[in-house]
């Protein structure tokens, strides 16, 4: 008999832990191969942790709630094949490091661009450092080097409020507490940045000298947490807490209204000719390529098209910079059957034409639906739409998906009465019409571009051509 050690798989780029939500199994269980072992969440989906292997688990060496970092061993499966035939599998095992000298980079001076948080992430962990090992709550790594940069103790940290899941302290969480005077001042620094690239990434919106009174814009200001009005509850009440997940979105919903001033901006499209279009090609379409043809598609290829022609809405903010993204990745906001939101990403939208694009959106809404999605699913999105109008409204104002900066909502489309122009003169017809209206962020979308863009993407769904082929 051979052990074999079950890691936890790599989940995607940017995902470095997972909480253990559910063990399907319990020791003593014989799995299968490519059976679910366990359920994981991340901050951005659930999903299932799969066996490589068939056997009997002998071993859980975590709990669930458990927070357990990427490659850690979770469990053990006695497999009946001899122990020198068992290899790790390429998807799940640790890739070797391999050391490569790299050339000396000058200094960075003030004049040059400021890198990013990935060169902090970069640096090495702290995450055996005994101070740290004496607390009961979780920091992740990045916390922990901010700490340790700003001379926070870790009594320090522990009476800090966090926003993350279950109460964790976030980055943002510790910036914020970095740029409150008050905390400051009563805490002394044991070590300084290292140079002004680092100092600039610990406070990307230092305060002007000159105008003490007043922050400068975009600069986030901590908030004081004011106590929460008492509300009376009779017998008669029930009181429903919160899953997991409703309890991200709301700290992802209240975030992004703290953090971007919000201007909604209307437009009403004449459909009419998409409309028609599609009535006219759907049965052919869904024959010849064995998918349905939805409007979700057509929508997100106007605005890959409108982002193309005005790439400032493809933004996001760091401080007083703002970051132009290279690639158009579109988010969908899916409901799903539990009541709550996710927003699958179709990356490099306006790469694909529409058939690719249908393909996409079906295969991201059937697995979002039946709880398939992938932590790289739901990520690196630079823009989002909403469809309110599935559910019967015309209209709606959206909350940004942070950190983008402009969200639009598509209204249902409605039959109704509007003047249309023709070389007799006008006259009254019967025409399909939907409002679009556009969320952004009025510290880097103003209301010419954030009203362009809106005025663009309806024109390209007006300008619909009635002979195009699919």
């Amino acid at each position: 008999m051979a052990k074999y050690q079950l890691l936890l798989p790599k989940m995607g780029e940017s995902v470095a832990e997972a909480t253990i939500i559910k063990w399907n199994k319990k020791p003593g269980d014989y799995i299968e191969a490519d059976e679910a072992v366990m359920e994981i969440a991340t901050d951005k989906v659930d999903s299932e942790v799969p066996s490589p292997v068939s056997g009997k688990l002998i071993e859980q060496l975590c709990g669930e709630n458990d927070v357990v970092q990427v490659g850690a061993v979770i469990a053990v499966i006695e497999t009946g094949e001899a122990a020198e035939s068992i290899e790790e599998p390429v998807s799940v095992a640790p890739k070797p490091e391999i050391n490569i000298p790299e050339e000396p980079k000058p200094a960075p001076v003030a004049s040059e661009p400021i890198p990013g948080l990935e060169q902090l992430e970069a640096k090495p962990s702290v995450e055996n450092n005994k101070e740290f090992k004496s607390s009961e709550r979780f920091y992740s790594p990045l916390v922990k080097n901010i700490a340790v940069q700003e001379g926070i103790s870790v009594e320090e940290l522990d009476k800090i409020q966090g926003t993350g899941a279950e109460g964790r302290l976030t980055k943002d969480d510790l910036l914020n507490y970095l740029q409150n005077p008050s905390a400051a001042s009563t805490r002394q620094e044991t070590k300084q940045p290292s140079s002004i690239a680092e100092e600039r990434i610990y406070r990307p919106m230092p305060e002007p000298k000159t105008v003490q009174s007043q922050a400068p814009l975009g600069y986030e200001k901590t908030i004081e947490s004011k106590p929460a009005p008492s509300i009376s509850v009779s017998g008669n009440d029930e009181i429903i807490e919160m899953d997991r997940m409703r309890k991200l979105i709301s700290d992802h919903m209240v975030m992004s209204k703290h953090t971007a001033p919000h201007v909604t901006s209307f437009v009403e499209a004449d459909v009419t000719n998409l409309v028609l279009w599609r009535e006219k090609i759907k049965g052919a379409f869904e024959k010849k390529e064995g998918e349905k043809l939805t409007f979700t598609p057509i929508f997100i290829e106007a605005v890959a098209r409108a982002i193309r022609d005005m790439p400032m809405v493809n933004v996001s903010v760091n401080g007083y910079q703002i970051i132009k993204k290279a690639n158009i990745n579109i988010g969908m906001a899916t409901a799903l059957p539990s009541g709550n939101l996710i927003v699958p990403v179709i990356k490099n939208a306006d790469k694909l034409n529409l058939i690719g694009l249908a393909k996409a959106v079906n295969d991201l809404a059937n697995r979002a639906r039946s709880n398939k999605l992938q932590p790289d699913d739901v990520q690196d999105g630079t823009f989002t739409i909403t469809n309110v109008g599935s559910f019967g409204n015309v209209m709606g104002t959206p909350i940004i998906n942070q950190p983008q900066v402009a969200i639009l909502a598509v209204g249902a489309i409605k039959k109704k009465p509007a003047v249309v122009e023709t070389r007799q003169g006008d006259v009254i017809a019967v025409r399909h019409m939907m409002f679009l209206s556009l969320s952004y962020d009025h510290r880097v979308v103003d209301g010419a571009l954030g009203g362009s863009f809106l005025r663009r993407v309806a024109d390209y769904l007006e300008g619909w051509d009635l002979d195009r082929s699919f």
